[in-house]
């Protein structure tokens, strides 16, 4: 999975196609995502210590990662993402970055 926590994305199919937000959580063995302020779901709560009141409250639900494009950092539209292998030149090693396909700018 290419989608991190933390990364700006837009939805590119389903109710909230075209909203943007942030990625808060990644489930990677079930390709899930969930992101801020999309696929809100309603769920019926009753009073606890923590909650006194209850009642229904509004959450972030799970969206697949099929439905979800990363921004591109320059020109801000949506773009796929592939990746570069960077070798360090003072120790040697490999890194692998991301980069986008579209721009070829790194994440």
């Amino acid at each position: 999975m290419k989608i991190i926590k933390n990364d700006l994305v837009v939805i590119v199919a389903g109710n909230d196609n075209g909203k943007t937000g942030k990625v808060l959580k990644v489930f990677p063995k079930e390709s899930k995502v969930i992101v801020e302020g999309v696929n809100l779901r309603k769920r019926h709560t009753k009073p606890t210590q923590k909650n006194p009141q209850g009642g229904i409250v509004e959450k972030e639900a799970p969206i697949h990662v099929s439905n979800v494009m990363i921004l591109d950092p320059k020109t801000k539209e949506p773009t796929r993402i592939g990746s570069k292998i960077i070798i360090d030149e003072k120790t040697g090693k490999k890194k692998i970055a991301r980069v986008s396909v579209a721009s070829g700018e790194m994440f």
